[in-house]
């Protein structure tokens, strides 16, 4: 795509033409690797494989554009994902009819919203934000949120005469314990459990693609894993400040969690939900906040919560 820069082609020489206006191949990379991220699915559906044994892309005009539109904004990532979710085919309603879905049962044309469960670093994220403990800092060092202990030690050399790997666990606390989990630390023969849990790949091999499952597991990590807890006494304390009644703080909850409100059967629900947990926990010290934790632990567990809808 032109001219080398030096007699002996070198790293700089291959970011150069990896770069160039004149190669197509990586913004329409790139592009098709956000588009996936957003929607689910790549305009290419196998977006490790662009070759000819690869899918044709779903729009191929639309990916062309978008990868135009990519270069010529300088490679600005933020632009090119605000182009995406500002777009009428992303902010669509995820409810399907039957003619539709007999149609095109995989949403290959985007007629509906795509509905999937999000990664495990955004259940994770997202479960924290919500309860007001996302710790926002960047950069920085590695973390260890907490996880069960003696999982280092299964896969540590202990007795070998020098100390070569990670071998024992320390879980952070407070604030570093809340960083996004890009900043988690990670060990390849030992990976973070709660990522595990969700399908993250264990980051012994590139993955361009993750799948996706929905597993009692990942419930029963919902509901007892530390820092869900943790999430669900932020979530209950941000619900209790919120108002003076049940319904008030539920709703605002509720709404916190699914950006909607609750249907009036829904709010019956978590209503009786509430009294008879607060029925429980009477004699406990605070028996409206740990009747209202149990709400909030029930309001991050809801498949809507979890699921981009």
């Amino acid at each position: 795509f032109g001219k080398l820069k030096s007699a002996t082609p070198n790293r700089l020489d291959l970011a150069d033409w990896l770069t160039d206006s004149s190669n197509p191949l990586t913004a329409r990379v790139v592009v098709n690797r956000y588009w996936q991220m957003i929607f689910g699915t790549g305009i290419v559906k196998t977006a490790e494989d662009f070759g000819s044994q690869g899918e044709w892309p779903s729009h191929p005009e639309l990916l062309d554009w978008l990868a135009a539109d990519f270069v010529e904004s300088g490679w600005d990532v933020r632009q090119l994902l605000k182009t995406m979710l500002t777009s009428r085919t992303y902010r669509q309603s995820s409810d399907v009819d039957p003619q539709l879905l007999a149609k095109d049962p995989y949403n290959r044309l985007h007629a509906r919203a795509s509905r999937y469960r999000l990664s495990g670093e955004f259940v994770r994220d997202g479960a924290l934000s919500i309860g007001g403990l996302l710790h926002h800092k960047v950069g920085g060092p590695s973390v260890y949120p907490p996880q069960p202990s003696g999982l280092w030690r299964e896969v540590s050399h202990f007795g070998h005469p020098t100390i070569f790997t990670a071998q024992h666990f320390y879980p952070d606390r407070h604030e570093p314990a809340f960083r996004r989990s890009l900043y988690t630390f990670w060990k390849r023969t030992s990976p973070p459990p709660v990522m595990t849990t969700f399908d993250a790949p264990n980051r012994e091999t590139c993955a361009v693609r993750r799948s996706l499952t929905n597993t009692p597991l990942q419930a029963l990590v919902l509901m007892n894993e530390p820092q869900f807890i943790e999430a669900s006494r932020g979530l209950a304390k941000r619900m209790i400040g919120a108002g003076a009644s049940t319904d008030e703080r539920i709703r605002h909850g509720f709404r916190l969690a699914t950006a909607r409100h609750p249907a009036a059967n829904e709010l019956a629900i978590l209503r009786k939900a509430y009294q008879r947990q607060l029925q429980y926990f009477s004699e406990a010290a605070e028996p409206e906040f740990a009747a209202m934790s149990t709400v909030a632990s029930l309001i991050l567990n809801l498949d809507e919560t979890i699921t981009r809808e």
